[in-house]
């Protein structure tokens, strides 16, 4: 039986979810992170029934679920959640880093404070966690796994959100980096980018403009990137590490 740690499990909508959801229909034991406070300042706002509806929900399918609401920009944090996720259930073979502070600035608009906070989220704790994870792991059955998340940084300007870009390129650049780091570990790590998904932050008009540059004619869902995540975390993903999945659907960015 697989145990994994997701963080960024706090709405309903999220991708976060998904994966958690679809890891416990497979059997799996999920230690689950979220952070609500920071979800009620973004414009999509946190679930509306409260963290307590999502692990509810989450309860109902299948496997063993257990959750902690975590600020991930404390520096100490990502210690204490994989703490918690062992004390829970005595060793976690799977980490999916699925959070991220979302941070809409052009240069101009950019911040040093909105930088170090977005870095501390985004990248700070995800090394964090990797290296928490790492020191705790022992040799698992099921292969040892993480897997980040980047965005579409590395295949199309974002200027209107520069501390993002900074932080999620950073995430992809490390991918190789620390599957080296880990390879003799018997742990992978890889990256996936899950193109446009639809989890409920986008207005009318961006949702219309994106979904003609998607071939399919809609948006990717959550449980999309959550079936790319399962492939990854699956017994026959143990020779596939280092690696960038781009799962974009073809995402025509050029065709308006």
């Amino acid at each position: 039986m697989r145990t994994a740690l997701v963080t960024g499990v706090s709405r309903r909508k999220g991708i976060g979810f998904a994966i958690a959801r679809r890891l416990l229909t497979e059997g799996a034991q999920v230690f689950a992170q979220s952070w609500s406070p920071y979800d009620a300042t973004e414009p999509w706002g946190a679930d509306a029934g409260g963290i307590d509806a999502v692990i509810g929900e989450l309860g109902a399918a299948g496997g063993t679920i257990d959750h902690a609401e975590v600020d991930l920009e404390d520096p100490l944090a990502a210690a204490r959640l994989v703490d918690a996720a062992v004390s829970r259930f005595g060793s976690v073979d799977a980490l999916v880093v699925n959070h991220a502070r979302s941070s809409v600035a052009t240069l101009v608009e950019t911040t040093a404070e909105e930088l170090d906070r977005t870095w501390a989220v985004n990248v700070r704790a995800t090394l964090l966690l990797v290296q928490a994870f790492a020191r705790q792991y022992v040799e698992s059955p099921h292969g040892g796994r993480v897997v980040l998340f980047t965005s579409g940084q590395h295949r199309a300007p974002m200027s209107g959100e520069i501390p993002y870009a900074t932080t999620k390129g950073a995430l992809h650049q490390l991918t190789l980096t620390l599957s080296d780091a880990l390879v003799d570990d018997g742990i992978t790590v890889n990256c996936v980018n899950p193109g446009p998904t639809d989890t409920g932050w986008a207005g009318v008009d961006l949702a219309r403009e994106v979904g003609r540059q998607l071939p399919r004619g809609r948006w990717n869902t959550p449980d999309e990137a959550a079936g790319v995540v399962a492939m990854l975390l699956g017994r026959d993903a143990g020779t596939i590490t280092g690696q960038v999945v781009d799962a974009e659907a073809g995402f025509r960015r050029w065709q308006l």
